[in-house]
Order: C-alpha cells, then sequence, then structure tokens
C-alpha cells in the first residue's frame, strides 16, 4: 500500500510504525472472508482492508477524522481474525490500536459517549469500584424500561448476584504442593476476581497441585487492556508499569519463571507490553524482560505435565471448546487447551465457525451491544451444533457474553482441569444441576423443557414455540446439550 506520510510525521515513532504495516498491505481481501462486522454488515468499511484504508487517510491527514471514518473503526471488534488469515503479515493489532489513540486524542465525540467511554475506562479495571458499580445495577434493573439507551446494555448484562470473592485472592504466595518446581506470578486481573472469582481459585490449585508456587504480586491488577482498546493510553500504560513494576520486585525477591494470565485477552496484551513500552527509557527494558516471560495458564500446564487423574468425574462429558480471539488470534494458542482438556478425559469437539468472535471483546458488548447481540446468537447457533454438555472457554468476557443465553453450563478450561486432577467441581456445573437436568429425548422448544435464564435477569427466557417470530434474537436462548442423565462413571 502506498502512503503519504511527510518526514516530519515519520519522526513520530507510532507513525514511522505504522506506516511499516500499512506499507505490507497488498489489497488482497483475504481478511474480509473471516471479519465478523463485514459477515454481518457486508460494507467494505467495516472490513479490515476498508478500515485500514480509513486509518492511513487518518492517520496521513494530521487531523481529526470524521464522524463516519469513527463510525467504522468503532466498529471493530479487535478480535485479530484478520491477522490469522492475512498472508503478507499485516500487523493489524498495532495499526489499530494506534488508529484508536488518534481518535481519542483528535475527535470530540458526543457528550454521552465521551461520559459512557469515561465511566468504562475507570470502573472496570478496579475491582472495588466495580463491584459497587454491579451493585447499583443490580438496584436500576426495575428501571430498566427507562433508562438512557446507554445505559441499558450495562445493566443488563449486570449477573443478578455477585460472587463473594475467593479466600485464596487474600494470600499473597501459594506454596507448591511437594517440592517446588517453579515459581509463578499470576495476573490478579479486574473483572474477573468480581464475576467469577472461582477461575484465579482453580488456577492456583492445579498450579500448586503440580509442584508451582503462586505468587500474586502486591500492586499488580489490570493488565491495561480495556483502556488500552478504547484508547486511553496514558491509563494503559500507567497500568502496564504499574504491573512491570510489582513483577520486577518479585523477580528480584526470589526469582520468578514465567508470569500468568488466565484471561486470554489480558495475556495478549501482557505479551506486547515490550511494544507498549518501547519507547520509555525507564520502563522499555523491563516490559521486554515481562513479555518474555508472560504465558497463558495452559502453556505452562502444558510444561509442567498433568498429573493422571485417579478419576476425573467429568470423564467423557462432551465438551465444546469455544476458542477466545485473543486465544486462538492474538496468541496464536487453539489446539493446546483442547489437547489439555482431552487428555484429562473430556470428549472435546470443536465448534462450527470457531474463527468468529462472539461479540464479547472487552467493552465491545457494551459500545456495540446490537451487533454484539448478533454475535452472540451466531456463536451460540455454532455451539449448539455439537450437542455438547458444556462449554469451556479461556476467557471471562466470552464467559460473560455466552452463559447467560446458554443452556449449558460455560465454564473456565481451567475449572475443567483442576475438577479433573482433584479439585471441587466448577460452580457453574453445579448450579446448572441445581436448577434441573434437561431430560433425555425432551422437545428444546417444548414449554416442558429446562427455561433458560438469560444474563442479568431471574426471568426465564420463553420457550421458542411460544416467542414471536418477530421477536428480535438477542432474546433467544439456546439449548446447546443436555446432562447425562445418571452421574459420569469415574
Amino acid at each position: 500500500m502506498r502512503t503519504d506520510f511527510t518526514e516530519e510525521q515519520r519522526a513520530d515513532p507510532d507513525i514511522a510504525e505504522s506506516e511499516k504495516i500499512l506499507r505490507k498491505c497488498t489489497h488482497c481481501g483475504f481478511c474480509t472472508a473471516t471479519c465478523p462486522t463485514y459477515l454481518l454488515l457486508g460494507d467494505e468499511l467495516d472490513s479490515p482492508r476498508g478500515r485500514i484504508y480509513l486509518l492511513k487517510n487518518m492517520l496521513a491527514s494530521g487531523t481529526a477524522p470524521s464522524a463516519e471514518a469513527v463510525k467504522h473503526i468503532d466498529r471493530c471488534l479487535s478480535c485479530l481474525a484478520c491477522m490469522t488469515t492475512c498472508p503478507s503479515g499485516v500487523n493489524y493489532m498495532h495499526l489499530v490500536d494506534h488508529g484508536r489513540r488518534w481518535i481519542e486524542q483528535t475527535y470530540r465525540r458526543p457528550w454521552s459517549e465521551r461520559m459512557l467511554r469515561r465511566m468504562l475506562g475507570t470502573v472496570l479495571p478496579q475491582p472495588a469500584l466495580f463491584r459497587l458499580a454491579l451493585r447499583a445495577a443490580a438496584l436500576a434493573k426495575p428501571l430498566l424500561p427507562v433508562l438512557p439507551g446507554s445505559l441499558k446494555p450495562m445493566v443488563a448484562l449486570a449477573p443478578p448476584k455477585i460472587p463473594v470473592s475467593a479466600p485464596a485472592e487474600r494470600e499473597r504466595v501459594h506454596p507448591a504442593a511437594g517440592e517446588r518446581r517453579m515459581r509463578v506470578a499470576l495476573l490478579p486481573g479486574c473483572v474477573q476476581p468480581v464475576l467469577a472469582p472461582e477461575i484465579n481459585a482453580a488456577t492456583i490449585r492445579l498450579l500448586t497441585r503440580h509442584g508451582c508456587e503462586v505468587v500474586i504480586a502486591a500492586r499488580s491488577g489490570c493488565c491495561g487492556s480495556l483502556n488500552h482498546h478504547l484508547g486511553q493510553e496514558r491509563e494503559a500504560l500507567a497500568r502496564a508499569r504499574a504491573n512491570v513494576d510489582a513483577w520486577e520486585h518479585e523477580r528480584a525477591a526470589g526469582g520468578l519463571d514465567a508470569i500468568l494470565a488466565n484471561a486470554s485477552g489480558c495475556g495478549t496484551t501482557l505479551k506486547d507490553y515490550g511494544f507498549m513500552l518501547r519507547e520509555d527509557r525507564a520502563y522499555a527494558e523491563k516490559a521486554a524482560a515481562v513479555a518474555a516471560l508472560a504465558r497463558d495458564v495452559s502453556e505452562l500446564v502444558s510444561g509442567l505435565g498433568l498429573g493422571a487423574p485417579a478419576a476425573n468425574p467429568g470423564r467423557g462429558l462432551r465438551v465444546a471448546y469455544h476458542s477466545a480471539c485473543s486465544m486462538q488470534h492474538g496468541q496464536r494458542l487453539h489446539k493446546l487447551p483442547m489437547t489439555l482438556l482431552a487428555q484429562v478425559g473430556f470428549d472435546v469437539v470443536e465448534v462450527p465457525e470457531g474463527h468468529l468472535c462472539c461479540g464479547s471483546a472487552g467493552t465491545y458488548n457494551l459500545l456495540q451491544p446490537d451487533l454484539a447481540a448478533r454475535l452472540r446468537d451466531r456463536k451460540l447457533a455454532n455451539l449448539a451444533s455439537t450437542r455438547a454438555n458444556l462449554v469451556a472457554t479461556g476467557n471471562i468476557g466470552c464467559i460473560s457474553q455466552l452463559a447467560g443465553a446458554s443452556e449449558v453450563p460455560v465454564v473456565h478450561t481451567v475449572e475443567l482441569l483442576d475438577w479433573a486432577t482433584g479439585g471441587p467441581e466448577p460452580p457453574a456445573l453445579k448450579r446448572y444441576k441445581g436448577r434441573g437436568r434437561n431430560r433425555a429425548g425432551t422437545s428444546h422448544d417444548s414449554p416442558s423443557a429446562a427455561a433458560p435464564t438469560m444474563l442479568g435477569s431471574s426471568h426465564p427466557a420463553a420457550p421458542a414455540a411460544s416467542r414471536s417470530p418477530a421477536a428480535p434474537s438477542s432474546t433467544q436462548a439456546t439449548v446447546i446439550g443436555s446432562w447425562p442423565s445418571s452421574e459420569p462413571a469415574a
């Protein structure tokens, strides 16, 4: 692709990097075949190729973009499926991240959008504030029909009950069971400990059982990706620096063999810290060292080798593996989690159109709720075709997006690995069995079938047979599979 940046513009490290990326693009259009928004909307400007043109023109002009350009760039999920597809190695992630920063710096959004984005960038990365916000959302649920449109998705997506924080997270050091093989730092995260504290607890149990000392470094927290993808670079880099400092302190104190993320969106960002802080003289080297140590939990577990389970209580359960975009496209890890699940006895199946995003994408389902709902419904339909007993994935955003409209449990991969090697049954499975299993042979559209509960609501969704054909797809819950009529054989 031809570019027209001036020498003065090329002196900016971000422009220089983006120009290199732009020049790799050959306009081939392969990316359009795997872009979720192009698939839904059919607009060239809602494809990676179209957005690349918009980004090139926006950055070359050196001025604020048009509202039309911002609309199409905002619709990008940053799912990175285009990067997996691209034969030319175009780093679309770094290019669109630069574009989002430029928009944030130069474009004046409507007041309501500015307030919403600022609120999301302030509240979600801080667990205490996020917990308070969820409580407020629960109180606001009766007012949902009269709330402003920008607030409705947040209130609707809020769970009816906030889990109690896991006791394990209050401990900073978790010793290895038996001989210590490794010492690792676990990123505590921000949204995940509030919505699903059982994921960190399962991670700690699994790793300590396999000889790891797990450290949760003081002052480590949000990885910065939520701010980063909102274009809020000052806040994103501040969070990245805080984590780098925390882990450098741990490295100096007792050494670290790895820095772990169990949310794949966070892991993608951790592995990019070296690039994000490359121009910061005080942090560039340290950030590169942290990025080199960053691992998804599945990578570490694979290296350790799973201890053979004496009796996996879930052996033989059919598990549909949803490969999160940040896992398969961001980190290029796709087969590994499925291999681990199969090793401990689960019957693992891939999902049709597995390359397509579920619509979560960080804050996307809050900022673009209509497109997010369409992608969620498409993903649930593909999951349904597998006839699985449960769904496993490696990202809290995907779990939150899918669980409320799925008839079967949606759990983190690490919860199943922990359960299979001696840990407790995942809470989502207990809740599912507690509300009643599907009866074998019961029609999914029968009023007598188990009624799915929608996310953020205590009311079951209407059976398909009683829904109006005009009802929006975002209100429809999908039945995936039925739980075995008897306990799985040990």
